[in-house]
């Protein structure tokens, strides 16, 4: 069930094996360039730089 918060936990399960298939399909010699591409596709549809830029940074959070 999406909203207007985002997707539920089984949406955010179905992205993750999705995206999971995806990186082991490109290859590990092309995964960061699909990753990028992927995030460019996400902040277009998107439409908001300042919500992008929040949402890298918070990706960048607990990476240890």
């Amino acid at each position: 069930m999406s909203t207007t918060q985002g997707l539920s936990i089984g949406g955010l399960e179905t992205a993750y094996d999705q995206l999971a298939t995806a990186i082991d399909a490109v290859g590990q010699d092309k995964s960061e360039l699909f990753l990028v591409k992927l995030a460019l596709l996400a902040a277009q549809q998107l439409g908001d730089e300042v919500v992008f830029g929040e949402l890298i940074t918070r990706a960048q959070t607990d990476l240890q």
